[in-house]
């Protein structure tokens, strides 16, 4: 299993995962407002936003989770559709995920997801 995490634009959010729910057997996404700063510290960008001095910006985390099989596909939409070929596109991280397991069942492992 894999956990995918992508730091995205936030106005690409939906256009994100309407292209996403079209991935047959997807289990779902959590979408978390977050923000932070890349290598250029937000120095230039337009929608910064100022805590005490330091200079953050708005960005939005889709997070994951699902079999190896379908992590590429995930990958490949996200960065397909999360792109506009400009300094602060985002990231995506992949992850190995040791185990699952439902809260409401005790199911265990993929049957989990």
């Amino acid at each position: 299993m894999k956990e995918i995490k992508a730091i995205i634009r936030p106005f690409k959010l939906l256009e994100v995962i309407d292209e996403l729910t079209k991935i047959e057997g997807l289990p779902g996404v959590t979408v978390s407002e977050i923000k932070g700063f890349g290598k250029s510290r937000a120095k230039n960008a337009s929608d910064k936003i100022i805590y005490d001095m330091i200079e953050f910006i708005p960005r939005v985390k889709l997070e994951v989770v699902v079999i190896d099989d379908m992590a590429d596909d995930v990958v490949n939409v996200i960065q397909k559709y999360a792109h506009t070929g400009n300094t602060g596109d985002g990231k995506i991280f992949v992850c190995e995920v040791k185990e699952v397991v439902k809260i409401r069942t005790n199911e265990r492992g993929e049957g989990a997801i």
